[in-house]
């Protein structure tokens, strides 16, 4: 199955029409015709199927034949998470991320990072692609990027955890975890949180956590993250 992605679709609609960018993909690079069957989502859990009235490549237009809502997941996972040096290594995050099934996710500025300014239009459409390759119905949330600290004071509920890689006491994230419940997980930048950032994440109920004996990337300690949650809530 191939899937379409429109943020203004809602169940209340009977007919809608694709921008002109997506209708020229749909007409003249995949071919579509009139009577051919999209499938198309909004983001936000829905999954519509849809039959081409007009194949114009600058309007495609389509009726709504059904719908359905997946399941909202159990947990919420947000990520924060420092910008990497190279914007890629990010992407990558963000592509595997959403795959995987991360439900939020914020670029956190910290004291060491190497990059400061974030540009989130180009994130957004990764983390547009991702979820339709990966079949997904929900778009994960993009934040604007924050300074550590501010987001430190910002209001969270369920399990707090920040990774790091200082020589102090430290608990196994895997151990820690529990299932259905919301978690939110600081991972710093490449050369890692500095200490006043983990002493003032620790002061506001953070746990300090390990994923593993080894010194992991930016974006692969994001991934092992990820992935620790969502197939601890898969067992």
């Amino acid at each position: 199955m191939q899937l379409f992605y429109n943020p203004t679709l809602n169940k209340d609609q009977t007919s809608f029409a694709f921008d002109k960018e997506e209708s020229k993909h749909i007409v003249k690079v995949l071919r579509k015709k009139e009577g051919d069957i999209l499938h198309v989502t909004n983001g936000l859990g829905f999954l519509f199927v849809t039959e081409i009235t007009i194949a114009s490549d600058n309007k495609c237009t389509v009726k709504i034949v059904s719908y359905e809502q997946q399941e909202v997941s159990k947990f919420h996972l947000h990520l924060a998470v420092a910008p990497t040096k190279m914007n890629e290594r990010y992407e990558w995050f963000l592509e595997k991320a959403t795959e995987i099934g991360i439900q939020e996710i914020t670029p956190i500025i910290c004291e060491h990072s190497e990059r400061k300014i974030i540009k989130t239009d180009r994130f957004q459409k990764i983390l547009e692609s991702a979820m339709k390759q990966s079949l997904h119905y929900y778009l994960p949330k993009l934040n604007e990027s924050i300074a550590f600290k501010d987001f430190i004071k910002t209001q969270k509920s369920g399990q707090l955890f920040i990774a790091h890689c200082e020589e102090t006491s430290k608990k196994s994230l895997k151990n820690e975890l529990k299932t259905t419940e919301d978690v939110t997980i600081l991972i710093g930048p490449e050369g890692d949180f500095s200490v006043k950032e983990i002493q003032l994440a620790i002061d506001n109920n953070f746990i300090p956590v390990s994923l593993g004996s080894t010194r992991l990337r930016t974006e692969t300690a994001a991934l092992v993250a990820c992935h620790s949650v969502v197939y601890s809530n898969e067992l």
